[in-house]
């Protein structure tokens, strides 16, 4: 059974095309549902920047539904590109377009860097990711980077089945692996590696740290909420 939030989600997302992502939109929803201003407001009291997380969101789970059924095959780089391709698909354009101008306000930054990061953290999980340490972090800060500038580029593409966005997405993905090539390369310089070790050495992915042991900060402790 829908609860309530979800039933003034789905009604105000109707709304969205013709009244932006924010509190028209939602006050449009409660009306066709017949629910209060107030009551529409506790569910959404951030307004416009929790309709688009709610909406973010929905499509984070059917990704991580998709990755599970049918995970990508081939190459590393092709099964990100994949994954990637298909949580864009997943999108409304119209609808996130809507959602990525709320997310740009100052003010929701920090929710909007979040939800990338939750996107990114859903593709590497759905790709089978079980590192514990530094990459855990390292991983998903390339990728949030890599997936946002994709984003930007799909929102404006209007290519047959977004073919420019899979070759953008693709040069991308292509940098990255000569970066970490080159990375691989340096860490055998004599030294290095326990440089490293020793700098970042005691990082650890959330939940897997030793009681008492220090923390690393990660993006979702830096937005107050989870929307």
């Amino acid at each position: 059974m829908v609860d309530d939030k979800e039933r003034l989600i789905d009604a105000a997302l109707n709304h969205v095309v013709f009244d932006g992502m924010g509190d028209r939109a939602i006050a449009a929803g409660a009306q066709d549902i017949g629910m209060g201003r107030d009551l529409a407001r506790v569910y959404l009291p951030r307004g416009g920047a929790d309709l688009a997380a709610a909406y973010h969101r929905r499509g984070d789970a059917a990704l991580r539904e998709w990755l599970a059924r049918t995970p990508p095959e081939g190459r590393f780089r092709d099964r990100i590109s994949q994954a990637v391709m298909q949580r864009l698909s997943l999108s409304n354009r119209e609808l996130a377009r809507a959602g990525a101008t709320v997310l740009a306000l100052p003010q929701n930054m920090g929710l909007g860097a979040r939800l990338v990061w939750e996107t990114v953290d859903a593709i590497w999980d759905g790709l089978g990711d079980r590192s514990q340490d530094v990459n855990w972090y390292s991983k998903r800060t390339t990728l949030s980077a890599v997936y946002g500038a994709t984003v930007l580029y799909w929102l404006g593409d209007d290519s047959p089945d977004a073919g420019d966005t899979r070759a953008f997405l693709d040069r991308r993905i292509e940098g990255v692996m000569r970066f970490e090539t080159a990375k691989a390369r340096i860490s055998k310089v004599p030294g290095v590696s326990a440089l490293t070790q020793a700098a970042t050495g005691w990082i650890r992915r959330p939940g897997a740290r030793d009681p008492g042991s220090r923390r690393a900060p990660g993006p979702a402790a830096t937005e107050g909420g989870d929307g």
